[in-house]
C-alpha cells in the first residue's frame, strides 16, 4: 500500500506565504510533520509520496524521508490532476491519500484499519453540520457514497480529505481523474467512477476522532484548540 499527501496548492485562503502544510501548530509541529508522524505508526517513509508544486523546495528540503511528485501546473489546476499524478506513479498499489492541510489524530488511522485491511475504496466523513465552503457528501440506497462535492444539498456531512482506493479500482480512478477538467477537485473524479463506472466507495465516519481540514483562519484556531493551544 502507498500514501500520497496532496500539497501543491497555494494555500490563500489561509493568508500565509509559505506552503499551508508547514503552518506550524499548537504542539509546535507543523501539520506535515503531524500528519507523517501519524502515518509512521502504520506506514513506512518509503510508502510516502507528497505531490508538490507551490513553493517545493521548502517542503522538500523539510521532509526529505519521503518521496516528490512535481505538479509543474499547481496554479493552473486544482487537486484532481495532482491526484492523478500521484496515481500514475504508484503503480498498482492501492492508495491511501489525503490532502496537505489535514490536521488530524492516530486514532483517525485506527477507525480506517478495518476498510484498509479489507482494500475496500472509501471516503472519510464527518457527521458534522457544514458550511458552503466544505465537501459535503450523500449515500445510496445501500449505503455506500452517491454524491461528493461542495453543491450536495441536503448532505449528511464533510468528507474529511482522507480517502483510499483500491487496487481494483485505482484503474478507473485514474481514467476518471484523466476526464476531470483542469479546475475540478479531485471529488469530481470519485463521482464520475461512481456513477459511469459502478464501482463502490464506502464512508468511513472517524467522527469520534480529530480530523480538521485548515481551509481558512478560524479551521486552524479550532485545531489548535482541540490541540491544547
Amino acid at each position: 500500500m502507498r500514501v500520497v499527501i496532496l500539497a501543491a496548492g497555494v494555500g490563500s485562503r489561509l493568508g500565509s506565504p509559505y506552503p499551508k502544510p508547514l503552518t506550524e501548530l499548537a504542539d509546535g509541529r507543523s501539520i506535515m510533520q503531524r500528519a507523517l508522524d501519524n502515518l509512521a505508526t502504520r506506514f513506512d517513509p518509503s510508502a510516502v509520496s507528497v505531490v508538490v508544486g507551490f513553493k517545493k523546495d521548502m517542503i522538500m528540503e523539510a521532509f526529505p524521508q519521503v518521496s516528490f511528485v512535481y505538479n509543474a501546473l499547481f496554479g493552473e489546476t486544482n487537486t484532481s490532476k495532482s491526484l492523478l499524478k500521484g496515481l500514475r506513479l504508484t503503480g498498482r498499489d492501492p492508495v491511501l491519500w489525503l490532502n496537505g492541510d489535514v490536521v488530524f489524530e492516530s486514532a483517525v488511522l485506527d477507525l480506517l484499519a478495518d476498510h484498509l485491511d479489507r482494500g475496500q475504496s472509501f471516503v472519510a466523513v464527518n457527521t458534522e453540520q457544514v458550511g458552503d465552503e466544505e465537501v459535503k457528501y450523500d449515500l445510496d440506497d445501500a449505503g455506500f457514497i452517491s454524491a461528493l462535492s461542495k453543491e450536495v444539498s441536503p448532505a449528511l456531512g464533510e468528507a474529511v480529505g482522507i480517502n483510499f482506493v483500491s487496487a481494483d479500482d485505482k484503474p478507473y480512478l485514474i481514467a476518471r481523474l484523466e476526464d476531470c477538467d483542469d479546475h475540478d477537485y479531485f471529488e469530481r473524479g470519485i463521482e464520475l467512477v461512481i456513477d459511469k463506472d459502478g464501482r463502490r466507495f464506502a464512508p468511513v465516519d472517524i467522527s469520534s476522532a480529530m480530523c480538521i481540514e485548515v481551509d481558512f483562519a478560524e479551521d486552524l484556531h479550532r485545531a489548535n484548540q482541540r490541540l491544547g493551544g
